[in-house]
């Protein structure tokens, strides 16, 4: 009771690979009568044999992990590659520092916790590259007396 001339045929019919064909095993005698493409065509209308789907890669256990990134997890040491430059460039690294300096510079201004003279003193040196952070640039300016007087 070999199928394997019907299989191939069936095969060629549905445009699929061999392995991918699917005859009912209850009419596995039906199937071995027929021998000609027609007859084949006739078992696939009448349901007898089909293309199985194909297989897939499941997604679930990808998506799990991107919520858990999204979260901040599964980012630790053992997760990383490249050396710290290669994760974030120089530049980025600059515009991020600079843009959090000159935003903390504007909003003492406008609190008035330092003069026009100062804050154009500390802008110039963030700008140089003095301060590496926030709390650099306000120790900096506590040390040189640059806060208003209350």
């Amino acid at each position: 009771m070999t199928l394997k001339s019907q299989r191939r045929l069936a095969a060629e019919i549905l445009k699929v690979g061999e392995n991918r064909v699917w005859i009912d095993p209850e009419h596995n005698d039906d199937v071995e009568v027929a021998i000609t493409r027609d007859e084949i065509r006739k078992l696939i209308h009448e349901g007898l044999i089909k293309a199985l789907q194909k297989k897939g890669v499941s997604r679930a256990r990808t998506r799990v992990s991107h919520e858990k990134k999204k979260k901040g997890l599964r980012r630790g040491p053992g997760s990383r590659t490249g050396s710290v430059r290669a994760r974030v460039s120089k530049k980025e690294a600059w515009m991020k520092r600079i843009r959090a300096l000159r935003r903390r510079l504007r909003e003492r201004k406008a609190e008035r916790a330092i003069t026009e003279s100062s804050y154009r003193r500390l802008y110039t040196l963030a700008g140089s590259g003095m301060f590496s952070s926030i709390a650099e640039m306000e120790r900096y300016a506590k040390a040189h007396g640059l806060w208003r007087k209350r």
